[in-house]
């Protein structure tokens, strides 16, 4: 038996694993581990299942190349034989913007997609990149791109400090934190109660969050920008406003707040006037807060103003950048320094115009730029680690979109609802066959920690860098059978000579861990790979400390509160004010503890209990339309219809309906039988891809109106 200390890969918390290995190499057991610096033993069902996720039969293991319709399994020559034959035509003969990529979540989540897929994009050169940011966050990196000259640079809720946490539209026990790393978030907000301080959520449902919470508010979907621009009307009415040195903009903030009153926005946000003032007051009044929004609050129509405002909320009442309120994480790895301050728009989608933001497109456009003929269109696709065709708005149509391309190359472990329309298929390790940093994650993180997973087993499948150095190759018209040690070593010494370390010192290295070693030894720790090797448990790099102004990356050096490319938009979010609230139901969705979007479904220990995918329905609508508990109901919006089992409760709020996403995996094709045996239902069939954000162009999964009737 031996014993791997590892960083789960599996979602945001990041949580230390001690997993023991038999002499087969078979994984035996999978438990917490006490001594990690950052999760002290705290393990959650999907951190579990990793030996589940490593020894599941249906994962790839060997490339697959489409021959007559059918998938057959190739060598890896093979593989990129087929690549290079069928991909180089299509880019020479109608450009690079001809090929699309598609990066999913789990990308994030891996150091070599993280390192080494930014070296195939490059290469390939397209402006038709999409990734599932445009279905999630893009609101939080565009308003911060603005507010503070760089879109990474997002201030996270110092939950270890605060007194008083204001959450909207986010559910952290259950999603463990989202742009917020914190293990065992359970314990960090028990932790600000038992200091006698307070929790507040709104939510349109009663989440696990808001049943341990001092307060719960139900919000009515899509109206937390009003409901945050009453906070900040009544933070000025009342002189509350202390919003520190590094700040510019607040009389205009102040002139923009002036319609949104508390009884203004009352009956848009189903709360009291009364009610709201309160909540400013009591925010504005303790001695440390924080202000954290997370998915209600971006996958809305006011995603960029509700995201924006967040951080409004926390600059006027003195909360930003302060213990205890919400700061700057500084990781271990060096960053790159943005020489000039963020800007959007620098290109526009082909077919409906929508504006560039963070380098790539509104993912809820990709179908049209498959389905609309000229110069210009999207003829391949290459997908990285995700699945669109569950995953995006009015997936339907994106499915039919899929069958029309002429080529598409899928890296994934798994045959499922978007690599089933793929000609190749390339398969990577488990994530206990490869190393891993969490590149992205730890600048994100409630306290700045360090940790290094070595690979604890060997696989005879090439590592996913070296894949992605073949793709380069043949994007770059150098071909499939490209140096890689070569390659590999060239973008090496450009990261070494971008953070002024000498390449020689991570002498026998390859890979993600030479990169590592070369952006630790750039970074502001002075730390090296053998340092984090020698700890296996983490290192702790102290909780999160005041970084204003040297953060900021704006043309002024300052927090810049009132950006045109945001308060240009308010307008729309004013007209608001005068109509009547939508009589029609609203979707929203839910999160699962046990499954993290569409990529953890085939894995038995994550999917057992009850049927995940009901229809979440108020008594007093239920009543109302005739929906029985258990029964049967029809969905349906003006992308599509779905059907599901109604689930009576009055955790949703009346006029509110929810469901899950993820699910639906009963499509034919795929090589996924536990998640096909617990299909559930595709909730993004009725997800309309014609509601976006207006400034980030993301798409909008909260507060889609629908009708329900019995089925």
């Amino acid at each position: 038996m031996t014993t791997a200390h590892v960083t789960c890969p599996l979602c945001e918390a990041t949580c230390g694993l001690e997993v023991t290995i038999d002499e087969k190499s078979l994984v035996t057991r999978v438990q917490g581990d006490r001594e990690d610096v950052f999760s002290q033993g705290y393990i959650c069902p999907k951190g579990a299942s990793l030996g589940a996720l490593h020894h599941d039969p249906d994962r790839l293991t060997a490339p697959l190349v489409k021959r007559d319709g059918e998938f057959v399994e190739v060598t890896w020559d093979e593989a990129f034989a087929e690549i290079e034959r069928r991909l180089r035509p299509i880019i020479d003969e109608h450009g690079k913007n001809s090929v699309a990529v598609y990066s999913g979540n789990p990308t994030v989540h891996n150091a070599a997609l993280v390192l080494y897929g930014r070296v195939f994009f490059k290469a390939l050169g397209t402006k038709n990149f999409y990734t599932a940011t445009t279905v999630d966050q893009m609101p939080k990196h565009f308003s911060s791109g603005y507010l503070f000259g760089d879109p990474q640079t997002i201030p996270v809720a110092d939950l270890d400090r605060t007194e008083h946490l204001l959450i909207l539209g986010a559910n952290p026990l259950v999603s463990n934190g989202s742009l917020m790393t914190a293990a065992d978030t359970r314990g960090r907000l028990r932790g600000i109660q038992k200091r006698g301080g307070k929790i507040v959520v709104l939510d349109p449902r009663r989440t696990r969050t808001a049943q341990l919470a001092d307060e719960h508010h139900a919000i009515r979907p899509g109206t937390d920008a009003l409901f945050l621009f009453a906070l900040v009307n009544v933070l000025f009415a009342e002189n509350r406003v202390t919003p520190g040195e590094h700040v510019n903009g607040v009389d205009e903030v102040r002139a923009l707040a002036e319609p949104f009153t508390p009884e203004a926005v009352a009956p848009a946000t189903g709360i009291e006037a009364a009610e709201i003032r309160r909540i400013a007051l009591d925010l504005a009044d303790a001695e440390r807060a924080a202000v954290y929004g997370r998915m209600g609050t971006t996958t809305q129509s006011y995603g960029t103003i509700a995201s924006w405002l967040v951080d409004v909320v926390n600059a006027l009442t003195g909360n930003l950048d302060r213990e205890g309120g919400v700061m700057f994480p500084l990781p271990a790895l060096w960053r790159p320094r943005r020489s000039s301050p963020f800007t959007s728009g620098r290109w526009t989608s082909r077919v409906r115009g929508y504006p560039e933001v963070l380098g790539e497109l509104p993912v809820a456009t990709l179908a049209d730029e498959i389905e609309t003929p000229g110069e210009g269109q999207v003829r391949a696709l290459v997908t990285i680690s995700g699945n669109p065709a569950l995953s995006t708005p009015n997936s339907a149509r994106l499915t039919e979109a899929l069958r029309q391309l002429d080529f598409m190359v899928s890296l994934d472990v798994y045959l499922n609802e978007t690599t089933r329309h793929a000609d190749v298929i390339l398969p990577g390790p488990s994530p206990l066959e490869r190393p891993h940093y969490d590149v992205a994650l730890y600048a994100l993180a409630v306290r700045n920690v360090a940790n290094w997973t070595p690979q604890p087993l060997e696989t005879d499948l090439p590592q996913e860098w070296v894949t992605l150095l073949r793709m380069a190759g043949i994007a770059a018209g150098q071909g499939p059978d490209v140096d890689v040690a070569a390659f590999d070593t060239m973008v090496a010494g450009e990261t070494a000579r971008r953070t002024g370390v000498d390449l020689s010192l991570t002498e026998g290295r390859t890979g993600p861990a030479r990169m590592i070693d070369l952006m630790l030894r750039g970074g502001p720790y002075g730390l090296k790979l053998a340092d984090l090797e020698a700890a296996p448990h983490g290192i702790d790099l102290g909780a999160l400390k005041p970084r204003l102004p040297e953060v900021l990356t704006t043309a002024s050096g300052k927090v810049e509160l009132a950006p045109d490319a945001i308060t240009k938009d308010v307008p729309r979010l004013r007209a608001e004010l005068d109509k009547a609230p939508d009589a029609r139901l609203l979707l929203i969705g839910r999160r699962h503890l046990s499954s993290n979007n569409s990529w953890m479904h085939n894995l038995t220990p994550l999917v057992r209990g009850g049927n995940r995918c009901t229809v979440q329905v108020h008594p007093d609508d239920a009543s109302r339309l005739g929906l029985t508990d258990g029964g049967l109901a029809a969905v349906t919006s003006r992308a599509g219809k779905l059907e599901a089992p109604v689930e009576v409760t009055a955790d949703v709020r009346p006029g509110v309906v929810s469901m899950p996403h993820g699910w639906g995996h009963d499509l034919d094709g795929t090589r996924t039988k536990v998640a096909t045996a617990h299909a559930g239902v595709n909730s993004n069939l009725v997800a309309d891809e014609t509601l976006l954000d207006v400034p980030s162009g993301n798409a909008v999964l909260n507060g889609i109106p629908v009708e329900v009737v019995p089925a």
